[in-house]
Order: C-alpha cells, then structure tokens, then sequence
C-alpha cells in the first residue's frame, strides 16, 4: 500500500508512526513545506537562541531513514488530483498513492492593515521558516513590536525580553491573553512582564503605518492617534487553516477540511487530521486525530471521539498555569474560585459536571480533573468539593498494576 502524507507536524508524524506499526509492507511519502521537523510550541526557544533547527525537533534525527519514509522537504503541493490519485508537486513531481492524508496544519494570518502584507519586517510567528527570518532582524532591533497578546505573542515577547530587547505588546482587549485566562490570571502574568521590561497597551489597534525607503515599517499609528517606532513587527493575529493544496479539487473545504469521525474527508481514500480540519488543534489532539487517520487508512475502522478540548500549560517566569476544558462561563454554570498568594483556582460547574477548570501556581491532581472532564462525571458522586478531591478519593491501580481512575 502507497501512503502519501502531507505535512510533518505532530498529526502526519503519528500518522506515519501508527501506519508502521499496521501495516508491515507500507510504502511511505511525507510532504512539507519545511525542511525540519520542528514543535512550533518551541519556537520561542528559537529566537532566543536557546535550541536550533535541531533541537527543535520532537523526532529521532534519523527518524525518516531508520523507517524507510521517503520524505521530500521544502516543497509546496499545488494540487490534489482525486480522480488519478496523485499529488503534483510545486517541484514538477508527482507522487500516486492509495492513502493520502492531508495534515498541513495552519498559517499565521496578517491582516490586511495598511503596509502589513508587503512590509519586509512584519512577520507571523507559525513556522520555522517564520522564525528562521525573524531571529537574524531581532537580534540587531532596538525596539520589537507585537501585536496581539495571546500565547503566541506572550512566547514571541519572552524570548525578545530575555535577549534584552524594547518590547511593545498592542492588544484590542483590556488584558493580556484574553482567550485563554481571566482578569484575576492574567493579571500576575502581566506584572511579571512588566517587571521584565515590557510594555502593554490595551484597548488599541493599529490603523496606519509609516514605511522607510527600504520598505520597512518603522512606525505604527494606533486608533487613538499613537505613534509607535518600531524596526521589528510579529504578529500574533490569529490563523488561518493552510487548505491551499485541497482548494479546486473534489475534497469539500468549509474553512476547513472537513472530515467524518475517521478523519476521512467527502473523497474515498483522502484523509485529513491536525488544525487543517478545524478540530481541537492542541499538541494531543493533533496526535490523537494523526493516529485515527492512520489506522483507518489500513482498514483498521477506528472513530475520534475526543472532542475534549485541554488548553496548553504556560510558564512565564516561573509562573505555571494549566486550563483544562473550554473555559468560556454560560447562563446558568457555577463558577468556583479559590486563591491565596501563590495560588488560584476557578472551576466551571455546568449541569453538575466539571467543564472547565484553571489551576495557576500549584497544578497538582490536574489528571483528576482532566479525568472529571472527558468523562463527565457527576461531582454529587463526591462528598467534597471539586477543588478538594485528591487520588485518595479514586482508585488508582488495577491487579496488574496499571494505573486508572475509578470513583470509590
């Protein structure tokens, strides 16, 4: 059987990793636009010199080799033929198969405001090749400026703070990382940075930019008639689902690539998995929704049922916060909240279940609340409140020593 798979991210590599654990006689393609694996949680690391493009990846260095994938890096797929199954690439080649999964990912978006889309040092921060480009300006900028303060451009910041660098964080919102904390938690991220060197504006957004005869931005106006100087500019404004190599072609995009339970697309034989299908894009789900597709693209039928959405643990400064669930309060949820000076809690009650919880400082028994989560479990099984459970309160091993949750 001939696998075509495109996109290296943690969905396509799980993929291919399930695909060689299934089936013994699987010729494997792998296709990507990057020329290194590469954990994009990581990039931040990048730019602060701490890792290269090899320590940068999740993979062994010999990974391809060792597992006999033929993979070809640093090429664009331009179209998906249905009918002859074959993928034309941007290089003049074609590849046949008889599985193809579609596992690109998402691209940085770059609004279009004023000289954003044309300027030569206005950057998205998504990629490798993003930071590839990014590091050698910032290493000699005097003054970095991010807008958007999300998860992206919090990483983006720290890295430039800890290089030493003037830095500016425009957000329309009222506090840093609006989706994915609350005003009580964001605001110990936001002393901590300051306290760093970093600046915020709030409540603003760029409408103007001033271009030098090098075609460079090296102003930004905001909507309240500001003018920032800057000589770097990240932006960290969303994404966008990298669908390009599917468009004009049978396989039906809705914004994203949409799949059925299997992960497989409208198209017999066509898969997709990972942020291009518009599911829970996170690390685990990415991996989770790469092994679906890999064991249905045996003939191993296999659903993805996890639409368990766990955000991403931060650590700013020593600050550790992990959010589990969706985190967003609707008409009629309980809200929780416990703090002291090291630590807050703030649990969502939905129907007498846990939906969501956010653990900031002591991130302990976070696998009991997971647990509670994914498997909507009612907390009146409980005698305590749902921020005092602990492992005592399930058990935890089985006769032949696996560990597993099960109420007492």
């Amino acid at each position: 059987m001939i696998y075509v798979i495109i996109g290296v991210g943690p969905a396509g590599i799980t993929a291919a990793q399930t695909i060689l654990k299934t089936d013994k006689d699987a010729e494997i393609t792998m296709i990507s636009t990057d020329e290194f694996v590469h954990s994009r949680c990581m990039l931040h690391r990048y730019l602060s010199h701490e890792r290269n493009e090899e320590t940068l990846s999740f993979i062994d260095k010999d990974f391809f080799t060792d597992n006999n994938i033929h993979w070809v890096k640093g090429v664009i797929v331009e179209k998906i033929d249905v009918n002859e199954k074959k993928v034309c690439l941007s290089n003049q080649e074609d590849y046949l198969f008889d599985k193809l999964l579609i596992a690109t990912g998402a691209n940085s978006f770059i609004p279009p405001v004023a000289q954003f889309r044309e300027a030569k040092n206005v950057f998205g921060l998504r990629h490798l090749s993003d930071a590839q480009k990014i590091r050698p300006l910032a290493d000699v900028a005097n003054h970095i400026l991010i807008i958007g303060s999300g998860l992206v451009g919090m990483d983006a910041a720290y890295a430039f703070l800890e290089q030493g660098k003037k830095v500016t964080v425009i957000e329309m919102a009222d506090r840093i990382l609006p989706i994915q904390l609350n005003e009580t938690a964001g605001k110990p991220y936001q002393k901590l940075f300051e306290e760093h060197g970093c600046e915020f504006i709030f409540g603003k957004k760029a409408c103007d930019t001033q271009m030098d005869n090098n075609g460079c931005i090296d102003a930004v106006l905001l909507d309240d008639g500001t003018k920032i100087d800057c000589d770097l500019i990240v932006l960290a404004t969303g994404v966008r689902p990298a669908v390009a190599c599917a468009e004009n072609s049978k396989i039906y995009i809705d914004r994203f690539i949409q799949v059925d339970d299997t992960m497989k697309t409208n198209c017999d034989d066509i898969y997709s998995a990972g942020d291009v299908t518009g599911l829970s894009g996170i690390w685990p789900n990415a991996m989770k929704q790469g092994q679906v597709a890999g064991l249905n693209m045996c003939g191993v039928e296999t659903h993805y049922t996890d639409n368990y959405a766990m955000k991403n643990t931060m650590n700013f400064y020593g600050l550790v916060t992990l959010s589990l669930g969706r985190g967003v309060v609707e008409e009629g949820d309980t809200v929780l909240e416990q703090e002291d000076n090291d630590n807050y809690k703030r649990a969502i009650i939905r129907n007498g279940k846990l939906d969501s919880i956010l653990l900031q400082g002591c991130i302990d028994y976070a696998g009991i609340y997971q647990y509670l989560i994914k498997n909507e479990i009612e907390l009146s099984h409980f005698k305590k409140d749902v921020f005092h459970l602990s492992f005592a309160d399930f058990y935890d091993i089985d006769k032949k020593g696996n560990y597993y949750y099960e109420i007492k």
